[in-house]
């Protein structure tokens, strides 16, 4: 026997709708209307997926050479800060009763920086510190404002020669590496070490020497007493200076060609961080060397 046929069943109390209750047809159409819509609006977000630009190497946390080129400018603007005030600090003691710079900025800096630089060599394998790397940026300045400030009390107008002259070499070399003209290569490299390592212990060695007093006061060191001598006319300080200008200039072209792997193989954002430092100390050692190569040319050791 069937609902329908029971007379109870007939009675309108129970064919009337409860209030809150939908009919299953009702419930059935309106799941249909929203299944729809959600497949419509998730097929409009596909499309527009689709549509839109690829995901740079930035929103991937990937290296990039622009992302380099600005932390590269922000360590460069922190040495500018750092340099005024060593410069503002060496040049501070002088007056007419005293005048002698103070090499305390040249020395600070140059400690502070060689530590930091040697901690950052060797730890960043495991983690990229950048907190270290400003650091050594702003040791870096202190270092070159007081050693600018120190030449140019002696040979004014040397610092403005030095600036210009190391702009030039790293404008030069960028735009050669840009064009392709000039490339890193594993035979190059090779005598680059040589020459690199053979350099350091030449430093080393005259630096112990000065301390202990080796060389006559007012003989401006071993580049001073190498000018005694000459090949072809051209004193021996200035052709070996010469030289390390060349070997700074290539490692320059090494820094590039390592910002430009990093970014070929997909190097994490952060190793920006150890591009620009690698060209910041490039640069640095750059402009030391000009500066000291000029002193030797002006005549003054």
């Amino acid at each position: 026997m069937t609902s329908s046929s029971n007379p109870a069943f007939s009675n309108p109390a129970f064919q009337e709708q409860r209030p809150g209750l939908t009919p299953p047809a009702a419930q059935t159409q309106f799941a249909a209307t929203t299944a729809q819509s959600v497949d419509v609006a998730a097929q409009a977000q596909l499309e527009g997926a689709f549509a839109a630009p690829a995901a740079g190497a930035v929103q991937t946390g990937r290296m990039t050479v622009e992302d380099t080129v600005v932390k590269t400018l922000a360590l460069f603007g922190i040495l500018l800060v750092t340099a005024v005030v060593g410069w503002i600090w060496t040049m501070s003691p002088v007056t007419a009763a005293n005048p002698v710079p103070t090499m305390m900025p040249w020395i600070i800096g140059a400690m502070g920086g060689f530590v930091l630089a040697m901690i950052v060599t060797f730890t960043s394998r495991k983690k990229v510190r950048p907190a270290l790397i400003f650091g050594y940026a702003a040791f870096e300045g202190l270092f070159i404002g007081g050693i600018s400030a120190f030449f140019e009390f002696i040979w004014p107008g040397i610092v403005m020669q030095a600036t210009l002259a190391t702009l030039s070499v790293v404008g030069v070399t960028l735009a050669l590496f840009a064009s392709g003209k000039v490339r890193a290569s594993a035979k190059a490299t090779k005598i680059f070490m040589i020459a690199m390592v053979g350099y350091l212990v030449f430093s080393l060695v005259n630096v112990v020497m000065m301390m202990f007093g080796a060389f006559p006061a007012g003989s401006g060191g071993p580049f001073g007493m190498l000018s005694n001598y000459s090949i072809a006319g051209i004193p021996l300080g200035v052709i070996i200076g010469v030289l390390v200008v060349i070997m700074a200039a290539y490692s320059l072209v090494l820094d590039f060609d390592s910002v430009q792997q990093g970014v070929r193989n997909g190097a994490p954002r952060e190793y920006g961080w150890l591009g620009a430092f690698g060209i910041m100390v490039t640069v640095v050692w750059l402009y030391i060397e000009i500066l000291r190569l000029i002193a030797i040319l002006r005549g003054n050791n």
